[in-house]
């Protein structure tokens, strides 16, 4: 994602998402596992635990060990985090990840965003029942869209 300029002239891009968990250890497993993260700084402090990840470039998560259940999507706050890697292939060995280790894929695989589109993914849920998406721009003409002309990342 790139920077955007405000109407002062400040440069603004995105910076890393900080996700609460319930248990760190697990959740850290998943996004080293799935995405292929690195811890690049972790506390093992009790009432503190923590863990910063990266991508080799740059701090990506940070997980924070202070929730207790699954995330409530049904409340205000994150609907879900996409991932867009460079095409359909990237796409695939995800798929063939989430399926290794047993995590369940919305929708079945990999979809179209919506009917006729280039772009698309995979859909699914970390353990805490955070939505996820890992998307291309492109390869995916032809591929079906389970929501029809509606965004497939809108409704998961």
């Amino acid at each position: 994602m790139g920077s955007v300029s405000t109407a002062e002239g400040v440069s603004i891009r995105p910076g890393h998402v900080g996700l609460n968990v319930a248990d760190l250890d697990r959740s850290r497993a998943f996004y080293e596992a799935v995405f292929g993260f690195r811890v690049v700084h972790a506390s093992e402090t009790s009432g503190r635990r923590f863990a910063f990840l990266g991508d080799g470039e740059r701090l990506v998560l940070t997980l924070w060990q202070q929730a207790e259940g699954r995330f409530p999507t049904r409340q205000p706050g994150l609907h879900h985090l996409a991932f867009e890697v460079a095409g359909l292939d990237e796409v695939l060995r995800a798929e063939r990840t989430l399926r290794d280790l047993g995590v369940p894929i919305i929708h079945g695989g990999i979809v179209a965003h919506q009917e006729g589109a280039e772009s698309g993914g995979l859909f699914f849920e970390d353990p805490d029942g955070i939505r996820l998406e890992i998307s291309s721009p492109a390869g995916l003409a032809g591929k079906p869209a389970p929501t029809g002309d509606a965004p497939a990342c809108g409704f998961f």
